[in-house]
């Protein structure tokens, strides 16, 4: 631990100091020359100052001072010019470059080139005013020192030196012309007291500048009381950055895996750009795991990590019913680009792919433990001239509970920028009609696998690939003002899309045995081979305006509500593609002599020309309400503006093609929020037609309105209501502080959060995160889902009308509280209303010890059920002097 030290600052330290000293003292005393003169011209340093000035010419020395050098004394400054002495009193204060040196008393001796500086005693007889030395970022604090500017040997007693997070404490430090320094009865810490909680004391130590650190015997002590933990010598690297070195495990006991080491391996320094962490665990049982990771990082390029873990898990006793034997895997990659690297393109990383049943082995955290769904995404993306972008991307799903698993290999679009073919570049003034209209082109292209993870790697994959390509095309003619308030826009669309096979299908009379029943007549597929292409078009128009209708008030604290209505009327039209003479749709005649019609390409990535012609006649309209009312808090216009509905749109269509049910349904749905948290959202929809039932006992929509059968408008189909409340409370004082959390989730590196590497532990262990800035925080998150559909007996009117009801309800909620400015709980759990009882149940219990910290958690029930104690040492430095006790959810 104590190649953390600051050797380099004791070995520049002290020459840089005293040479600042000495400096500063000459000036003060060719400063005071000319009195010295004028009180004593018979004195010998007079008289040597003013022949050294007659014959002497001028040079520059080489301790001569190329910074401008500050310097102050609340007390006094005194020479003694006799015995060559300086003495500086109170407050004392030399700031140098980047070297600046306090102290209550300083004493310079140039008849033996020496510095004394010292602290002094208060009235209460405590001592104050030590010497601080700070250069750089490195401090350190001695009760006294001294130093021969010319032998360059150096004296400290009682020091205190910092350096990153550790402390070292020495009664006796001496410097030698060699620069080696060497400690008499010292310690090292990692606690900022000046009488420590915990300290490794040693007798003697030798320090070497830029090589290592030699201690003879060390010991460890905690409040004073030496413990039994003994080392008989230390031998430490004492270089600047990083260090390779052993990963000291974790051990103990598991009831369904035996005694185990985790966590133990080695970590190697490569070099300034990459690191590699090798770490295992073993048990008794027969499991064992290996997790290679690595770091690399380029500044001003990219930066990213690799982990990977393959784990041989051995669960229970053999011979017994909970015995297991499972091979797991897990990979995580994630890699990013700097966006000064190559400002026209982009690569990213973010993989994780893991085995079925990894986290129910080896999760490390509880997100992970619960998540049974993975995503992975490897994207590349470039540009030319700010027109033509490229986007490739290679992705993977995966559910671990069905186990199936869908790959992207690979997903590419090219885009073409909008582009106006009829403007002029050197147009000017106001644009004709034409030169608005615009072109967008986009190319897709994607080869997709659904599969098991079973199955991935024992079959030819190439048969489950599905592939495509779609080239489409968007002519707009944009927005036309139509009497100023009317807003007309028209458009062609056209898509095109490229197939290396067609699905054909038959119907085959012959008896299938699939199961227990044979099935007797089937559609039979088969695959053809070959090129194929499929198009389609369509034209689209609409308008648009928006209508304001405004009510006021004269009393009250409403003083006005406003009513925002956005009218709007489309028209569009496409030809029936599923006619024969297309070529995109099939036939074939079923054991009941009907002719069914199907697509050569259902189920295709990019799917086939629309069934069926179209020219339809739509409207919608959208509202809008708002209201004013009087605000104590706006000072400027004293109202604010509260959002009674945010929208509710209704829309219908007509199709004027078809030959029968020509009006669509009637669709509502809207939202709002109430009181800033609460979000309401609605839809429904209602048929215009009427039901029927065929000669399959089937209910059909007949070609009879419902005013006809049931002298109603409508029938209704379902409702839907979904109420959202998200809550997020904390104190008043944690509202203003609480930026470190956020930062972190956010995954962004802040300068105030440390350095990288802490924010990168604090990424990998959120769980873990305690911010003592918010007294406390309460975070509340309830879902309600209400949906009715309706069903109808078997004839057109509703005389049998059944409702099918659905009520889902989801509660979560989380928090902590500061019991004391040192101890806080959280807590994070759940209700299940339909299964009734509550969710995965958490408690954390954190005790700030100063320089240690303790945790607690515990899991009282469910299949997470554990709990888990811990006291360690807070700084990273001595980061496996811990205990932990623990119950494993896997021991119960």
């Amino acid at each position: 631990m104590i190649n953390k030290l600051s050797t380099k600052l004791l070995t520049i330290g002290f020459r840089s100091a005293i040479i600042l000293l000495a400096s500063i003292s000459f000036q003060l005393v060719a400063q005071a020359q000319d009195t010295l003169r004028v009180s004593s011209p018979d004195s010998l340093l007079a008289n040597i100052d003013e022949t050294i000035i007659d014959t002497v010419p001028k040079k520059t020395t080489s301790n001569a001072i190329d910074a401008r050098i500050d310097y102050k004394a609340k007390d006094s400054i005194r020479f003694d010019v006799k015995s060559q002495k300086v003495y500086m009193y109170k407050e004392n204060d030399i700031s140098y470059e980047d070297i600046n040196l306090k102290s209550d008393y300083m004493e310079l001796d140039f008849s033996k080139n020496e510095v004394f500086a010292e602290g002094t005693l208060d009235s209460a007889g405590n001592p104050v005013g030590r010497p601080v030395f700070t250069k750089g970022n490195n401090t350190f604090e001695s009760k006294s020192m001294r130093y021969n500017y010319k032998s360059e040997k150096g004296l400290i007693n009682t020091i205190i030196t910092k350096d990153n997070e550790g402390y070292l404490h020495g009664e006796i430090v001496k410097k030698m012309p060699n620069q080696v320094v060497n400690v008499y009865h010292g310690a090292y810490t990692t606690c900022s007291l000046e009488e420590p909680h915990f300290e490794f004391k040693f007798n003697k130590a030798k320090m070497i500048p830029d090589k290592k650190i030699v201690t003879g015997p060390a010991y460890f002590v905690v409040e004073g009381v030496p413990t039994p933990l003994f080392i008989p010598f230390g031998l430490f690297p004492n270089k600047a950055g990083q260090r390779s070195g052993v990963m000291i495990p974790t051990y103990g006991e598991s009831a369904n895996r035996g005694f185990y080491f985790e966590n133990g391996g080695v970590y190697l320094a490569i070099n300034d750009y990459l690191d590699f962490q090798l770490l295992g665990d073993i048990y008794t049982y027969g499991s064992w795991a290996v997790k290679p990771s690595m770091n690399y990082r380029k500044r001003y390029k990219y930066s990213g990590r690799f982990n990977f873990s393959y784990a041989f898990n051995v669960w229970g006793e053999p011979e017994t019913s909970e015995f297991q034997k499972k091979k797991d895997f897990a990979v995580k990659w994630n890699h990013s680009q700097d966006s000064k690297a190559r400002p026209n393109s982009r690569f990213s990383a973010n993989v994780n792919i893991v085995s079925s049943s990894f986290n129910k082995f080896n999760p490390t955290s509880t997100s992970n433990y619960l998540s049974n769904t993975f995503q992975s995404s490897i994207n590349y993306s470039t540009s030319w001239s700010g027109k033509y972008f490229l986007n490739a991307t290679l992705a993977h799903q995966q559910n671990t509970i069905t186990r199936e698993i869908n790959l992207t290999l690979p997903k590419l679009t090219f885009q073409v920028n909008r582009f106006y073919p009829f403007r002029s570049k050197e147009s000017a003034g106001k644009k004709e009609w034409y030169e608005n209209i615009s072109v967008n082109y986009n190319v897709n292209t994607e080869n997709r696998i659904n599969t098991y993870d079973s199955l991935i790697f024992k079959e030819d994959i190439t048969k489950k690939m599905t592939n495509g390509l779609r080239h489409s095309v968007q002519l707009s003619s944009g927005a036309i003002k139509i009497l100023k308030h009317l807003v007309w826009t028209n458009g062609i669309n056209y898509t095109e899309r490229w197939y290396s096979q067609k699905h054909v299908q038959s119907w085959n009379n012959d008896t299938l045995f699939t199961g227990d029943e044979p099935i007797v007549g089937y559609v039979e597929k088969d695959t053809i081979n070959g090129f194929s292409s499929v198009r389609d078009f369509s034209f689209t128009s609409s308008m648009s305006t928006i209508l304001y209708g405004m009510y006021g008030f004269k009393a009250g604290p409403v003083k006005a509500i406003r009513h925002v209505l956005k009218p709007s009327i489309s028209f569009s039209m496409r030809p029936d593609f599923g006619e024969q003479n297309w070529g995109y749709y099939g036939y074939y005649t079923n054991q009941s002599g009907n002719v069914q019609r199907y697509s050569y390409y259902d189920g295709f990535i990019y799917g086939t020309a629309p069934n069926g012609r179209q020219g339809s006649v739509g409207f919608r309209l959208s509202n809008n309400l708002e209201m004013k009312v009087r605000s104590r808090k706006d000072t400027v216009t004293g109202m604010k503006k509260v959002v009674l509905v945010e929208d509710f749109s209704l829309g219908t269509s007509y199709n004027l093609a078809a030959d029968s049910l020509n009006l669509a349904r009637l669709t509502m749905d809207g939202r709002t929020t109430l009181f800033k948290k609460l979000i309401l959202n609605y839809a429904s929809s209602f048929d215009p037609y009427a039901l029927d039932t065929n000669s399959r006992g089937q209910q059909v929509r007949i070609n009879k309105y419902e005013w006809q059968v049931n002298r109603r408008l409508f029938r209704p189909e379902n409702f839907n209501w979904r109420l959202g409340l998200s809550l997020q409370l904390s104190s008043k004082k944690g509202k203003d502080k609480d930026k470190g959390k956020a930062k972190v989730k956010d995954k962004k590196i802040e300068s105030d959060m440390g350095t990288e590497e802490e924010i990168r532990d604090v990424q990998d262990n959120l769980d873990g995160y305690v911010d003592w800035n918010i007294p406390w925080t309460l975070n509340i998150s309830y879902n309600v889902n209400y949906t009715t559909n309706y069903s109808y007996g078997n004839t057109y009117r509703d005389y049998n009308i059944v409702k099918e009801q659905t009520f889902v309800q989801t509660l979560g909620f989380s928090g902590d509280v500061n019991i004391t400015p040192k101890w806080k709980v959280g807590f994070r759990s759940g209700y299940d209303f339909k299964n009734n009882e509550f969710t995965y149940t958490s408690i954390d219990v954190y005790r700030d010890l100063h320089c240690w910290e303790m945790r607690f958690n515990w899991v009282p029930y469910g299949f997470r059920q554990s709990w888990n104690f811990s006291i360690n040492i807070k700084s990273s430095l001595l980061q496996d002097l811990k205990l932990d006790k623990k119950k494993d959810y896997r021991d119960f």
